[in-house]
């Protein structure tokens, strides 16, 4: 695990997050003594593709009903997506 100083962790924020990134660990000392621990993110959440947002539409409108359904039903049935 790297440690870097907090000055220098300021001046190369950039950088440091770029090896945080790909997995490395970083330690930020103030005057020697270990302040803060850079760590990757453990899962980002996965982000839906253009086809499963399609089908999610094509799911909704296929239960929202103009005629049979109010716009105060209908806003409420979108909200539960």
């Amino acid at each position: 695990m790297a440690s870097i100083g907090a000055f220098e962790a300021k001046t190369h924020l950039s950088a440091l997050l770029d090896r945080v990134a790909k997995g490395e660990r970083i330690t930020i000392t103030r005057h020697g003594v270990p302040a803060a621990l850079l760590v990757p993110v453990v899962e980002a959440p996965a982000k839906l593709a253009h086809h499963e947002i399609v089908e999610k539409m094509r799911a909704l409108r296929a239960q929202v009903k103009p005629d049979e359904m109010s716009v105060k039903e209908m806003i409420e049935t979108g909200r539960r997506f």
